[in-house]
Formats: structure tokens, sequence, C-alpha cells
């Protein structure tokens, strides 16, 4: 079944999640008509190879063009050509964004299938769906429409303040132009009284706007306050969540129109006032409470506009390297990386040659004794533009920044400390300073903290560095992290591995797989649930007896699977963690030829498979005859020579001089080998061809004193080709023309 038609059978809750992936810079129509086609194209490849994705660029037009062609809805075929526009107006000259655009859905759509399939969310994912629960966001759009609405209203006000000075004013000066002698009289007496009542009215209307003005300014210092920097914070911590895995980062849109909207309300409030200060001149009086109460309300809203901008510029998009675009915030030095900071708020009158200059911290700690610093080798300062899609918000991307390590004097790059090259965290930050208003702002931000690395052999160290910091900490800037890291409970830290399994191979782990790793991590008799883990069991520590970490071994295993194993692991088919005392246990009795698949505990990156035999007599409740095998793990190096399901097609084991067979007859529990891996065996060699075609053929040695206790078969490396067959027979004195005839095609 393809991914789209898994997508639309999710429940509704689920197809929520999916409607957020989806705007005008990938419609859903295109997802819908385009689905089988957009899913057999390699778009996160493209994402990093400009001519490869401007073939796909090309090639998804010309699929629109046919699917709008072969639409009989008029309405339909109309909106189809609106689409094919836009996108050729948008991605024509970066058919990149493009591809980045659709692998980030694709692969958040797999994350949304993968949360289906476990029996429950974990605590992270609970606490993020409540911060952005719908109530909330409903309570925040009324209340800033509201407070729209009542600044509105003293825009009404202060024009009708304005209308009746001006008939004040008029009246005035005509009573004072007239004569001296006329005004004594009755009619000037009224006009008198008159000007009085008018004055009395204009009193009135002038406290009575100041204290509607006071109460808004009230209003939307709490609304920042209690509201707005809130939502603000839970954005920043989802962003967080997000980088390592988490689901998708949503909700940016909604906070721009909320500090759009709010800034509009405090400028527009600034205008009012402003306009109140330029009755003052033209008319006042003894009392008058527009000069006693204005300046402190325009430092209030000034206060208010500094601040408001101030904490709305934000890091849109973590630094990250194109070429691990899965691992934002890990830095190799001499490789090109990515950032984009953005303003929340829509500025009315701004120099908008607003230039932000970007800048390495190179902290030093004493506690810490490091010495290692790093300088932008590249451009470091751009102007903000005004992009389409940001309803008229300003932004800027980074998109060519690159580092450099300082070198001393003596050539070395200074002492490293006590913590490793991956646990050193460090900072970008973004400045830019501008007027608006008669108002100057200093902006600043920063860059969640990040890790540098020289070697492409350190990123795995520097991604758990990400993870543990991100999962453990909301602070923005604490550099001095793993001066002392915090420990993780296992259900925080299970929910996070389960998402590199989502993000790195497309399908996360269940209840029993977080199980068995947590067995793995804590010991079979350990109660996972609130086990605390340390940093450095996670990720220092070798596992006992073994040479290398927990993580590790597991970031062995997501790389295996990524490379090597992907439509095997997203059809269910690999157990995975499962231990061999568990494994015996779940075979003992099953068919003689059901096997599991399962992660090698002994090798990083290593899977086998190991399968059940009986005795002669059949009887499968005698564990005394039950006899167990494991192939030797198969690593990258194998698996790049042979698909993982062609090896499961095409094992043969050589036993006691008897012809080679396949010993795999159903993977666990009870499913038919072909019906399980059919699908995913590579097609026959064409017949049509002017030599014998050859095959690889894995074949492991059954020796005849085999016990009945658990065996390891050993498996040559590569598999075999049929000539090394050929002298492997000769020294096992086989009939050769037996076993050729049956495997060679």
């Amino acid at each position: 079944m393809s991914q789209w038609k898994q997508i639309q059978q999710l429940e509704i809750r689920l197809l929520e999640q999916v409607d957020y992936l989806y705007d005008d810079n990938f419609p859903m129509d295109i997802r819908q008509g385009l689905a089988s086609w957009i899913e057999s194209q390699d778009w996160d490849t493209a994402v990093n190879d400009e001519s490869m994705a401007g073939v796909l660029f090309t090639n998804l037009l010309t699929q629109l063009e046919r699917v709008r062609s072969q639409e009989q809805n008029f309405l339909q075929r109309h909106n189809m050509k609106i689409i094919q526009q836009q996108l050729q107006l948008k991605y024509a000259t970066n058919p990149a964004v493009m591809a980045r655009v659709i692998s980030t859905c694709l692969r958040e759509e797999r994350r949304i299938l993968s949360s289906a399939c476990m029996q429950e969310q974990g605590p992270l994912e609970k606490s993020l769906q409540n911060s952005v629960a719908f109530e909330r966001q409903k309570n925040m759009d009324n209340r800033v429409g509201i407070i729209r609405g009542s600044v509105q209203l003293m825009d009404q006000a202060v024009k009708y303040i304005e209308d009746m000075q001006d008939d004040f004013d008029f009246r005035y000066k005509t009573l004072q132009s007239r004569e001296s002698t006329d005004r004594n009289s009755d009619v000037m007496k009224q006009e008198v009284t008159r000007l009085q009542e008018m004055l009395n009215r204009l009193d009135f209307k002038r406290k009575e706007i100041l204290s509607k003005m006071d109460v808004v300014i009230k209003e939307i210092d709490d609304l920042m306050t209690s509201q707005l920097n809130p939502e603000l914070q839970d954005w920043k911590r989802r962003q967080q969540i997000a980088a390592i895995g988490g689901p998708l980062l949503t909700g940016l849109e909604q906070l721009q129109s909320w500090f759009t909207l709010t800034a509009q309300s405090l400028f527009q409030i600034k205008r009012q006032l402003d306009k109140l200060g330029e009755l003052v001149v033209k008319v006042t009086y003894e009392s008058d409470p527009i000069p006693l109460q204005k300046p402190q309300m325009e430092e209030r809203v000034k206060y208010l506009i500094y601040h408001l901008i101030k904490s709305s510029f934000v890091v849109e998009k973590q630094p990250c390297m194109p070429t691990h675009p899965q691992k934002p915030l890990i830095i190799k030095t001499g490789v090109q990386f990515t950032t984009k900071v953005r303003l929340l708020v829509k500025l009315p009158e701004v120099d908008y040659q607003l230039k932000v200059k970007t800048t390495f911290d190179n902290f030093f700690s004493p506690f810490l004794l490091r010495s290692r610093q790093f300088f932008i080798l590249t451009n470091n300062t751009k102007v903000m533009d005004i992009e389409d899609y940001s309803n008229g918000c300003l932004s800027v991307e980074f998109r060519h920044l690159q580092l450099k390590e300082k070198k001393y004097i003596n050539g070395t790059k200074g002492n490293e400390g006590l913590l490793s090259v991956t646990e050193e965290l460090h900072s970008l930050s973004f400045e830019a300073c501008f007027t608006v208003q008669g108002l100057t702002i200093d902006l600043e931000t920063c860059s969640l903290p990040l890790v540098v690395i020289s070697n492409v052999s350190q990123l795995p160290g520097g991604w758990a560095s990400v993870m543990w910091y991100n999962l453990l900490t909301d602070e923005p800037r604490n550099l001095a992290f793993f001066g002392n890291p915090p420990r993780a409970s296992w259900s925080q830290l299970s929910e996070v591995l389960s998402w590199q399994f989502s993000t790195f191979a497309g399908r996360g782990l269940n209840k029993e797989q977080l199980t068995m790793l947590g067995e793995k991590l804590f010991g079979q008799h350990a109660s996972c649930s609130d086990y605390q883990v340390s940093w450095s069991k996670f990720s220092k520590e070798n596992i006992p007896g073994k040479p290398f970490s927990f993580w590790m071994w597991l970031d062995s295993i997501l790389e295996l699977i990524k490379k090597h194993l992907l439509p095997v692991w997203n059809e269910n088919y690999i157990m995975g963690f499962v231990s061999k005392e568990m494994e015996r246990a779940l075979l003992k009795d099953k068919e003689p030829g059901t096997f599991l698949l399962r992660f090698s505990e002994s090798h990083l990156g290593g899977i086998t498979f190991t399968w059940v035999e009986h005795g002669d007599n059949g009887e499968l409740n005698k564990l005394c005859e039950v006899k167990f095998n494991s192939v030797e793990p198969y690593t990258k190096n194998r698996l790049s020579a042979l698909p993982f399901a062609d090896i499961i097609r095409d094992y043969k084991v050589i036993s006691d001089g008897v012809v080679p067979e396949n010993p795999l007859k159903f993977l666990y529990p009870d499913i038919p080998k072909d019906e399980a891996f059919g699908r995913l065996y590579n097609s026959q060699p064409s017949k049509v061809h002017p030599y014998i075609p050859s095959t690889l053929i894995p074949i492991s040695e059954m020796r005849s004193n085999a016990s009945t206790t658990p065996r390891s078969c050993q498996s040559p490396e590569p598999p075999m080709t049929p000539g090394e067959f050929d002298m492997l027979n000769e020294h096992l004195c086989f009939d050769i023309d037996t076993v050729s005839l049956h495997y060679c095609t």
C-alpha cells in the first residue's frame, strides 16, 4: 500500500497533523494527484544535488501537466493551472528548495504513520500536543482580535475629539473676534455658556480616551507577559524537540500573526498619542489631562514596542550542514552550513537595508579548560529582505557560512581540556540595529548550542550531545552544560531514540523493541520506566564486554538500516533488539526453518538471522532436540555486495556432504519466506544476453560434529560467487554437478 493511501486511513487527530504539512509551498492537490510518482523519486538526494533537483522539478511540472490534461472537472483543471504557475515562479531558479520541502513532507508523513503504530505517545510528544491545544490558540486569537477592535474604536474616538475641538476652536475664535461692546449681550453670554459646555464635553472625552488607552495598554502588556512570550518560548522548545527528530515544527506563521497584530496595535496607539499631542497645541486649558498623562503613556508604549520587536527576532532555521539535513546543530570545519533568522513583526516604517551580522561565540570557561576557537571564514553580513510567503516580514538566510579553527603561534589548536570535542558547545549570534518611528532598536538573538567537529567520524558523538542537550534543557545558551550533564529518564530517552528511527529509517520503535533496548542498557531485571540514565552510560562508557558504547552501537544500526535495510525495516520484518535467550524462547516451539532477524550485539552495525531445527522424530516439545543456528552478522561491507532480501532468498547451508539447501522457511512467527520477502527480491537477470549469467550466493558450512546447543554458522564475506563455490567444493569433496545445476542461472 502506498504511503499516501496509508495516510488517508489515519484517524482525524493524526490527519490534522498531516494538514499542517501542506501549504502554498507544496499544495496537497499535488500530493494527491501525483502520489505514486512523488513517492518513487529520491528527493533526499536531490536536496544536495542541484542538477538532480532541476530534473525532478521539470519532471514534476510535466507530470502535473499530464494530470491536468486528463482532469474532466473544469474547476480542478483551473486550480491545477494556477498551482503549476505558482510552482514555476517559486522554484524555477532554485529547485533544490522544492526538493527540500517535498523531502520534509514525506519524512514527516512517515513519522506520523510511525506514531500511529505506537501503542501510546511518549511524555514529550504528549506535552507538546497539550502546549499547542486548539482552545489556547482560540483564546489567543480572540484576545488579540478584541485588542485590535478596541484600538480601531479609539481611532474613531480620536477623530471625534478632533472634530469636536475644531468646532470649539472655531466658535471660540469667532467669539474673540466680536466687538467688545457686544460681549455683555445676552447672545454673547449664551455663546460663552455653550463654549463652556463644549469645553467640559471636550475635557470629558479627552479623559475618556486616555482612560481607554490606559486600559488597552495594560491589556497589551498583560497579553505579552502572560501569553505571547510564553507562546514564543513554547515554539522555541518545540523547535528544540523538532531538531532531534520530534514532531514537525508548526505555529511560526500563527505566532508571527499575533506578534504583528500586537505591534500594529501599539504603533496605532502611538500615532493616537501623537495626534492628541497635536490637539493640545491648538487647544489646552487648566488641568488638561493630555499633558499630564501622555508622556508616561508614551514611554510605556515605546517600552512595549521595543521589547516586542526585540523578542520577535528569532532563528527560524537552526544552523545545519546541507549534507546532513537531519542532524542540525553539528558543524564541520571547512564545510558550508546554512541558517536563517526572521523578524516576526511586520514593520510600518523601517530602513529596509537592515543588515544582520552573524558572529561565532568563542566561549571560554576555566572550569572546562577549553581553548579551541573558531572564526567565520566567509561573508557574515547580509541584508534582510521581505519574503512573499512571510506576509511582509523581514528575514535573511545565510547559505554559505563556513568555520575555520584558529591555530596558535606554534601551529597547535590549543588544549581541548576535560571534555571531548563533541561535548564542547558553541553558539552563533546574530545582531542588527534599526530605527522605526523614532525608536532605535538593537536586535540580538542566538542559535541553539552547536557542536563543532573536524572529522565526520565525530558525527555520531556530536549528534549524541545535540540530542542530550535539547532533550534535557530549554536554556538557549547553556554552553557549560556538559560540565555536569543531568540524567535522563528512560521514558524520555526511549521516545527520542524512537524518533531517530522514524526520522532516519522511516519507522519508529514499538513498545516491545523499546523494552528490549532498555534491558540492553540496564539489564534484564531492571525496571525501565523511570530508570535514570547518565550521560556517561549512554554515550561514553563501553557496554560491558564490548569495545563500544550503547549509543555507538545504536547509531551504527541506524546507519545500517538507512543504507542497506530500509525496505525490510519498513515492512516490520526485523525484530531487531532481542537477546539470544529471548530468541531461543521465541523459536523453540516453532516449525523447523522458522527464523527471525535481529541486530548483532557483538558487532557494530551488524544484522543476523537465527533459525530453528528439530530432531528427526519431530517432537517439538523436547528442548534437548532443538537446534538454533545463527549466521555470522552481515555488516555494511557484505550488504553492499548483495541486498539483504536476496541473501534471505538464496542463503544455503552445506552439511556433511549433502546438497546445499536453504534452511530458512518461515519468517517468525509463521510467514512463508517468499510471501514475506517476495516483493523485495531483485528481479531476475535478463535472458537476452550473450553470457551465462552469474549470481552471488551466500553459503555457510555446517560441520558434522555440531551439537544441539546454539551454534554460529559463518558466512563468507562477501557472499560467494559460483566460481568461489567451485573452489570450496573441491576441498569439501562434493559432487559439483548437482550443486551447480541447482544454483547457477
